[in-house]
């Protein structure tokens, strides 16, 4: 295949991505308001803990554990080996989990660091398609960033690094995925986490949430009055805000997209249709709306926390606040 072929075939595809996405968001209009179900898969109702602070995370990242094994056992029982399979890995002693919940396509909240002690902490939103069943890959997201900040963090700063699965992602070829239906139902437990961490690090640890897709639509909602210093939002298909301003966060408000991104083609739109907003309005990484833009070289839709990339390295910068050393499109 010769360059001119090459280019051509790369035109057709953003082509067929643009025309694709268009298509999601006029689907999300003229199909019914509902999503599709998710499979029933038993599992325990969550632990009931207590408040965690310092002092009691360990108790509660035991009950959660406990937890994750029955929901473990349930699941085998029902059959599904790779339910029970991904259970079963959650429950390994190792594992810091701040919440669990096995039910349906399941929650999970983990931590990687020393929470109790840290200093600067990371809080990673995933997007679309991520529940239980896919959590390797998110859970690989904040792995990456966790070496980064512990290989970059000044001597003497301690990090941690959550990854917030606390809310039923959309499906990416779903009508929910173009709405703010979801990312306002999860917007309450973002904010109640953040309170969280308030109680268990005190009142001088610096709290970034990095918000990646769909999940940048719930920090959005979230955002008003939050308690945290930086928000960034990468690869984001829009917030629902007009501009970064409207998202009424005293938080520094970061946006990036790579080159690669094939959400730069999600029609930016948003409209109030039978009681929920459709589409997100205006692009987060566009002048208009006032953010903080980021390089991110040249990941894909999939591609922000790879180690040794562009947009790491500036993720891992802003979660520092070495806001100054964060490189710009």
């Amino acid at each position: 295949m010769g360059p001119g072929t090459t280019v051509r075939w790369r035109r057709r595809v953003r082509g067929w991505r643009r025309a694709g996405c268009a298509a999601l968001i006029t689907g999300a209009v003229v199909l019914p308001l509902s999503g599709a179900a998710r499979p029933t898969i038993p599992a325990p109702a969550p632990a009931v803990v207590a408040a965690p602070t310092a002092a009691t995370l360990d108790d509660t990242y035991a009950a959660h554990r406990a937890n994750a094994a029955r929901a473990s056992r349930m699941a085998a029982d029902h059959g599904d080996r790779h339910r029970a399979a991904a259970d079963r890995a959650m429950a390994d002693p190792s594992r810091h989990l701040l919440a669990f919940d096995g039910r349906g396509a399941g929650l999970v909240t983990e931590v990687f660091g020393d929470l109790a002690h840290a200093d600067r902490v990371a809080v990673l939103v995933p997007g679309s398609d991520t529940g239980i069943d896919t959590y390797g890959r998110f859970r690989a997201a904040a792995l990456a960033l966790h070496r980064q900040l512990v290989a970059s963090a000044p001597a003497g700063t301690r990090t941690a690094v959550v990854a917030w699965l606390g809310y039923e992602t959309p499906g990416t070829f779903s009508t929910t995925v173009a709405r703010t239906d979801r990312a306002d139902r999860a917007a309450p437990g973002l904010r109640h986490l953040v309170d969280d961490l308030r109680r268990i690090t005190g009142s001088g640890a610096r709290i970034a949430l990095l918000c990646h897709s769909y999940g940048s639509v719930v920090c959005a909602r979230a955002a008003d009055g939050l308690d945290v210093a930086d928000i960034a939002l990468v690869g984001s298909p829009g917030t629902g805000a007009d501009t970064a301003a409207g998202l009424g966060s005293d938080a520094r408000i970061w946006a990036g997209r790579g080159a690669d991104d094939w959400v730069e083609h999600v029609p930016h739109v948003s409209a109030d249709l039978f009681g929920t907003t459709v589409g997100f309005g205006t692009d987060p990484v566009s002048p208009d709306f006032g953010a903080r833009v980021f390089d991110t070289g040249d990941a894909g839709h999939s591609d922000y926390f790879d180690t040794g990339s562009r947009s790491l390295a500036n993720l891992t910068r802003i979660a520092l606040g070495e806001t100054t050393e964060v490189t710009h499109a």
